[in-house]
C-alpha cells in the first residue's frame, strides 16, 4: 500500500486547483479505483493463473491456453490504467509547483493564473482521452463477462483442450463494477471539462470588454487633449528695482535735448571769450 499512498498524496494536491466536479473525480479515483483495486482486486485475481485448469498434461499447453484466454491480466491492465490516468494530474502538480516557484522568485514573465488554467484544461482533456481508450480496450479484450469455460486448440496442445476459470462469477461482478466506475469517471471528466470551458467564456469576455473599454477611454483622452485650447500665458511680473542702480526718477535725457544743451553751452563759452578779448 506504500506506492498507492504516495500516488494518493500526489492526487490530493490536484484538488487545490480543481473545481467541485474535479474533486468528485478524485474521490472516485482514490476510493472506487485505487482503494478497491488494492484491497479487493489483488485477492480476486492473484490466483487466476494458478487456478486456470486444463484437462491435459501436455507441457506448455495450459500456459498457451491461458495466454489466449487472457492476453493481459485484468489486474495488470487496471493497474496500468490507473497509472496512466494519474499521469496528467501529476504533471499538472509539477507544473504548478514550478510556476509557484517562479512567481515567488519574481522571474515570472506573464500572469500566472491563465497559463495554469490552460494546463489544467489540457490535463483534464488527456485524462478523458485515456479513460475512453481504456474503456474501449477493456470491452475489446475481455467483454463484460468472464466465462467459466474456455476451449483451446492449437500447438502445443495435441487437440482441443477444455480449460476452466476459477471464480468466474466473482470476476464478472468485478469487471462490471470497474467498467461502471470507468464510465462514471469519464462522465465526470466531461462535466469538468465543460464546466471549465463555460466558466472561462465570461472571464475571457470580461477581459476583452475591459481591454476595449480602456482603449476607448484612451482614445477619448487623446481627442480631448487635441481639441483643448492652449493654456493662457501667465502675466509677467514687474521687475524689482536694482538697489545699486540709479534712482527711479533719474531718467536718461533724450538725444535731442542733449545735443541742444551742448550747443547752448558752446555758444555761451564763445560769448565769454569774445568779452575777454575786448
Amino acid at each position: 500500500m506504500g506506492e498507492w499512498a504516495f500516488l494518493g498524496s500526489l492526487l490530493d494536491a490536484v484538488q487545490l486547483q480543481s473545481p467541485l466536479v474535479g474533486r468528485l473525480w478524485l474521490v472516485v479515483m482514490l476510493i472506487f479505483r485505487i482503494l478497491v483495486l488494492a484491497t479487493v482486486g489483488g485477492a480476486v485475481f492473484e490466483d487466476e493463473q494458478e487456478e486456470f485448469v486444463c484437462n491435459t498434461l501436455q507441457p506448455g499447453c495450459r500456459q498457451t491456453c491461458y495466454d489466449r484466454a487472457f492476453p493481459v491480466s485484468h489486474y495488470r491492465f487496471w493497474l496500468f490504467h490507473i497509472l496512466l490516468l494519474s499521469a496528467p494530474p501529476v504533471l499538472f502538480v509539477i507544473y504548478s509547483v514550478h510556476r509557484a516557484g517562479k512567481e515567488a522568485g519574481g522571474a515570472d514573465a506573464g500572469p500566472g493564473p491563465p497559463p495554469r488554467r490552460r494546463c489544467y484544461l489540457l490535463s483534464v482533456a488527456l485524462r478523458l482521452l485515456a479513460e475512453l481508450a481504456f474503456l474501449a480496450g477493456q470491452a475489446l479484450l475481455y467483454g463484460f463477462r468472464v466465462a467459466p469455460h474456455f476451449a483451446c486448440a492449437g500447438p502445443p496442445c495435441p487437440h482441443t483442450v477444455d480449460c476452466f476459470v476459477s471464480r468466474p462469477t466473482e470476476k464478472t461482478v468485478f469487471v462490471l463494477f470497474y467498467f461502471a466506475v470507468g464510465l462514471l469517471s469519464a462522465l465526470l471528466s466531461v462535466a469538468e471539462l465543460g464546466h471549465l470551458l463555460w466558466k472561462g467564456r465570461p472571464r475571457a469576455r470580461r477581459c476583452r470588454q475591459g481591454a476595449e473599454r480602456d482603449g476607448r477611454r484612451h482614445r477619448a483622452r487623446e481627442e480631448a487633449r487635441q481639441l483643448r485650447p492652449p493654456p493662457p500665458v501667465p502675466p509677467s511680473r514687474p521687475r524689482r528695482p536694482d538697489p545699486c542702480g540709479p534712482p527711479a526718477y533719474a531718467h536718461a535725457a533724450p538725444a535731442g535735448d542733449s545735443e541742444g544743451g551742448s550747443g547752448r553751452s558752446k555758444a555761451s563759452l564763445a560769448t565769454v571769450r569774445l568779452d575777454l578779448a575786448i
